[in-house]
């Protein structure tokens, strides 16, 4: 899964390309002047090399909900790999159900079976060692993403309950197989922790390139149900840390905010600061607008600090609004801790589920996942006094 030998020139080069629709000829265009500006596909690959197209696929939903890769993106990628002369295959693994569904939901599957691009093993895993990770030194991965010999990134761009976006270094998160993704929530609850985790996996699979799509992205409730939001913009480089810097940027956001990139600049996986801009210009696409989370707050427990009180008056916290639950139990499946620190109480699903604060370790599982939108993330009253002062 080695980085093309002529990419490190190009690690902090971002090319930023406008398209304003969904439209499938534009989204080629697009996709085609990003590349160009970068070398083009044969800059990233071989003839004959077997490429892992890697979308967002968090969960089984439309592409009019903004949650998953746009299928005109995904077309338009692998056109321009295969006629690189690349062999390709597609996978993730969704937090929740099977890939396989998530992909057709999506409209992924379609385009795949009619471009020949098969599924891959996203189900099964293989477990590597990693002596060079600074807080991982192993990790189980897909087989599907172990048997390539490249990836090509297409994460969505969407705001995230627990490192405030989700975009190029946290899509790889999905090469983690089914429930494998929630061990780490639990062994991992401190964002920090969390973080340094993400950048030691793209620091194992070093994806060639992250074609980040921003047609129209998620503001809000992210990453499932918050509120679709234009950006017309593709983002397209072969440094993930380079990419969320940039999206961070087109959406007012301070990057030393989101742990994710300050840890990927001090592991060595890229740059925020010294990054080469081509293409349309950044002040064009600037929403200083985009609901985000821009509060100088952490989003769970730090270290060195008393938890306890953190947690319970300054820590953001998931919240169930009842009046959106349909009690279907998916928040309790997905809670990572043991015993669970979100349960029905009593016989039956009389009642909405209810949070146990003191085992919630703020990992937001509940809210990313929860299909009727009916979590959110509350910031205790001092949090917000803190913050306003």
């Amino acid at each position: 899964m080695a980085r093309a030998d002529d990419q490190a020139g190009r690690a902090s080069t971002v090319a930023i390309v406008r398209c304003d629709s969904y439209d499938q000829d534009d989204v080629q265009q697009a996709v085609d002047r990003g590349l160009g500006l970068l070398g083009g596909a044969e800059a990233f690959v071989k003839p004959n090399e077997n490429i892992l197209l890697k979308p967002n696929l968090l969960i089984a939903r439309g592409p009019e909900r903004a949650v998953t890769t746009h299928p005109s993106v995904f077309r338009a990628v692998a056109r321009a790999f295969q006629s690189a002369g690349a062999t390709l295959t597609y996978g993730d693994s969704p937090g929740f159900g099977k890939p396989q569904t998530a992909a057709q939901k999506a409209g992924l599957l379609d385009i795949a079976r009619e471009l020949n691009i098969a599924l891959a093993d996203f189900t099964h895993g293989e477990t590597i060692s990693f002596p060079d990770g600074k807080q991982n030194k192993q990790f189980t991965i897909a087989c599907g993403a172990r048997s390539a010999d490249g990836i090509v990134s297409l994460p969505k761009m969407k705001s995230h309950g627990l490192t405030r976006i989700t975009g190029a270094i946290k899509n790889q998160f999905g090469c983690i197989p089914g429930p494998l993704k929630a061990e780490f929530h639990a062994r991992l609850p401190m964002a920090e922790l969390f973080s340094q985790m993400l950048v030691d996996l793209n620091r194992l699979l070093k994806p060639r390139l992250y074609v980040m799509d921003g047609i129209v992205a998620m503001e809000g409730n992210g990453p499932q149900n918050g509120t679709p939001r234009a950006m017309n913009v593709l983002l397209l480089s072969s440094d993930p840390v380079a990419v969320d810097t940039t999206f961070c940027r087109l959406i007012h956001l301070n990057p030393k905010l989101v742990l994710p990139i300050q840890y990927g600049v001090q592991f060595g996986l890229g740059s925020s600061d010294d990054i080469q801009l081509l293409g349309d210009p950044l002040s064009s696409f600037v929403r200083d607008d985009f609901i985000v989370n821009r509060r100088p707050l952490p989003t769970t427990e730090q270290p060195g600090k008393p938890s306890r009180i953190a947690r319970r008056y300054v820590v953001p916290k998931p919240f169930i609004r009842a009046s959106k639950c349909t009690k279907c139990g998916t928040c309790v499946n997905v809670c990572p801790v043991h015993p669970k620190a979100v349960a029905f109480r009593g016989s039956g699903r009389v009642h909405p589920p209810i949070h146990d604060y003191q085992r919630c370790i703020r990992c937001y599982c509940c809210q990313e996942l929860c299909p009727e939108g009916a979590i959110e993330v509350k910031i205790p009253l001092l949090g917000r006094l803190i913050h306003r002062h």
